[in-house]
């Protein structure tokens, strides 16, 4: 929608709006939110709005807590599930400390950083994001169990998929958002599903990742249903990927190979932050998760597959992340090492065109592995000197130490 600040002050007066909420989000990606009343979206503007920051996990302490939030007007956007009268709306902020200055463990500001130094060096990145996600039902009190909501499988239809129509309501939702779910179906999992979305700017594509899971868990909510994220909540079952679609412009060959290159190289490093919990490690290697770093084309059981998609649409898929990375730490380390990559020409290994499920490990015997734990991912990282170059070092160690 991409609204001024004149046009959010006017569509605030004209549409009923009584409630903004100002989003931002914790350094492992946890949304957050204050809401304002339209009396205060002046001040908000103009000087921000303060709020504790020592009440935030991995942000201040006690002794210096003030922090200011700044809401992005060309980021407003209905929350349709409110009441229709009295709306209630959404802007996404930065966040500043008390003299202005950007504050450092904001993982969008972090976002922004990587983005502009891509763009000064002449290139521009596009993600599309695909996230996988469990449907469970509730007990008598309302809380979650750990009974899927049904036992259909992969692009299974009505009445075995019961996700159905909590996915239409759900992806219509969203386009009353502004949002672009491009489709939609069953996972291969008991009541797992997956909503992909069209591809758009770094920023974007993080916001909408963002808003995605709390409109999934708020309709899941409303239907009698607990919407889980979590990368294997079932013992057996497939894990929930979060699939991540990277496009680099200029497009050409030599860049494209580049970018695969550079992501290859520095996918130890980042592994902690696309992977970011100990359940993490128990969906790698299992379920089409991948285990080795590889890449080739069209193949799912590798780290890095590139879809049979032509023009526009050509794109490398990053399978390794799951639904609990904050996306905005993602896409800023994926787009470092997609930079490095193409400035350092850092073209890939020949590609895997084979299927590493299958293959005896002899075979595979020559190619690294992901990290199988967490603690081994955080000390790569800890290691890293491609991740202290990129990450702040208040924020590794909020975020590796937590």
């Amino acid at each position: 929608m991409n609204y001024s600040k004149e046009e959010v002050l006017q569509f605030v007066r004209e549409e009923d709006v009584k409630f903004i909420r100002l989003a931002f989000c914790d350094v492992f990606g946890k949304p957050k939110n204050i809401s304002i009343m339209p009396g205060e979206l002046e001040r908000a503007f103009g000087d921000g709005i303060s709020f504790d920051g020592s009440a935030i996990a991995g942000f201040t302490d006690e002794a210096c807590s003030d922090l200011f939030l700044h809401p992005e007007p060309e980021s407003l956007m209905p929350l349709p599930w409110r009441p229709e009268h009295g709306q209630v709306v959404q802007m996404f902020s930065s966040i500043t400390d008390p003299n202005g200055r950007p504050f450092l463990k904001d993982t969008r500001y972090l976002l922004k950083e990587s983005v502009r130094r891509a763009h000064e060096a002449g290139y521009d990145f596009s993600f599309g994001a695909e996230q996988e996600f469990y449907l469970f039902l509730l007990d008598e009190n309302s809380k979650p169990t750990r009974i899927p909501c049904d036992e259909a499988g992969y692009m299974d239809i009505a009445p075995e998929d019961h996700g159905e129509n909590v996915r239409r309501e759900i992806c219509l939702t969203l386009e009353k958002m502004g949002l672009h779910p491009e489709r939609s179906h069953h996972e291969e999992g008991p009541g797992q599903n997956e909503i992909d979305f069209k591809y758009s700017d770094p920023l974007t594509a993080a916001d909408q990742a963002m808003t995605f899971q709390r409109v999934v868990k708020t309709i899941a909510f409303r239907n009698g249903l607990e919407a889980d994220f979590s990368p294997k909540p079932l013992p057996g079952q497939p894990g929930s990927g979060f699939h991540i679609n990277l496009s680099v412009q200029p497009h050409s060959e030599e860049a494209f190979s580049a970018m695969i290159g550079g992501i290859l190289e520095h996918i130890l490093d980042m592994t902690a932050f696309l992977n970011p919990v100990k359940e993490s490690y128990l969906r790698l290697g299992d379920h089409k998760a991948p285990q080795y770093i590889s890449w080739s084309h069209g193949n799912r059981s590798q780290l890095i597959r590139i879809p049979a998609a032509k023009g526009q649409y050509r794109r490398m898929e990053l399978r390794s992340a799951d639904p609990l990375a904050n996306p905005y730490l993602a896409f800023a380390l994926m787009i470092d090492a997609a930079l490095e990559g193409i400035q350092n020409h850092l073209s890939p290994k020949a590609g895997e065109d084979r299927n590493l499920y299958l293959t005896d490990l002899d075979a595979v015997s020559s190619l690294k592995k992901l990290p199988d734990n967490l603690e081994k991912a955080r000390h790569l990282a800890y290691e890293s000197r491609f991740i202290r170059e990129h990450i702040p070092a208040e924020l590794l160690e909020a975020y590796l130490k937590h």
